[in-house]
């Protein structure tokens, strides 16, 4: 299996080859290059910012690495604090001896006597030129802990700045990722109201409707306002009373003035004549 694959890779080169000739190389990147656009644009930009938001949270490990290196760093500092005042402190104490020996040996005397027991001139000189000698030795050696101290408060202080630099670095990644995700949902909010398509057709069956439903009741009011039966208007009519001169309006309409004994006796006279 392996073979036909690397047999098959061989042929797939030679014939790439074969067709570009030696543009084979530069047609390969810009192929590749191509594809590796074409594939990442179809990725989800909301993939992408998510992928952004996780690369964000990955910086947590780094940073809580550093704490803790500077965690242990700091505890060295202390402890190479007092180290070094406990240093001082017994080079302060062996300075004292040397000096309070080498008053003695300037007196001049044959013997001295120290916790009880004599020594001679030769003893005490022997036991000032070591005690010089080692505190010469610890004298170099507290100076080369003291550069230590200082290259590691040194240090301390640079990886505090750092972590603080991390810190602020991640927390500015962090709104810049919000402010991503903000930006999409508003330009997505966008595209969605701008895809949103009216029906014009049924707005203008609508319309259309509405315009002969008015035209009908227009012409109905037409109607009742031909025959007397105004719509709409305020009732103001008075009511109906009976007129004071009703007799004197029916005798007017039938006799015209004619009194209703003359009327009565007119009447007689031609049933008689009959």
């Amino acid at each position: 299996m392996l073979k036909k694959t690397i047999l098959g890779m061989a042929a797939a080169a030679l014939l790439s080859t074969f067709v570009f000739g030696r543009d084979v190389v530069s047609y390969v990147k810009t192929f590749g290059s191509s594809a590796r656009d074409a594939i990442k644009g179809e990725v989800p930009i909301e993939f992408e910012i998510q992928r952004a938001r996780n690369l964000v949270e990955n910086l947590v490990p780094d940073i809580r690495q550093c704490m803790h290196v500077i965690a242990e760093e700091e505890v060295n500092v202390e402890h190479l604090l007092r180290d070094v005042a406990r240093c001082e402190n017994e080079l302060g104490k062996q300075k004292g001896d040397i000096l309070a020996l080498r008053h003695d040996i300037d007196s001049g005397r044959q013997t001295y006597q120290y916790a009880s027991r004599t020594y001679s001139a030769n003893d005490v000189k022997r036991d000032l030129s070591s005690r010089f000698e080692r505190f010469k030795i610890a004298e170099s050696t507290l100076a080369s802990k003291k550069q230590i101290l200082s290259a590691r408060e040194k240090s301390v202080v640079a990886a505090r700045e750092k972590l603080d630099n991390m810190l602020s670095e991640k927390r500015d990644l962090e709104v810049q990722v919000e402010h991503l995700e903000a930006r999409v949902k508003t330009i997505q909010a966008a595209q969605t109201a701008s895809s949103v398509q009216l029906d014009n057709s049924q707005l203008a069956r609508a319309k259309k409707l509405i315009s002969e439903l008015n035209k009908q009741l227009d012409v109905t009011q037409r109607v009742l306002d031909t025959e007397g039966k105004f719509v709409g208007l305020i009732p103001v009519e008075a009511a109906n009373q009976v007129p004071e001169d009703l007799s004197t309006q029916i005798d007017e309409y039938f006799g015209r003035g004619v009194q209703p004994a003359e009327a009565t006796d007119k009447s007689v006279a031609d049933r008689n004549s009959l």
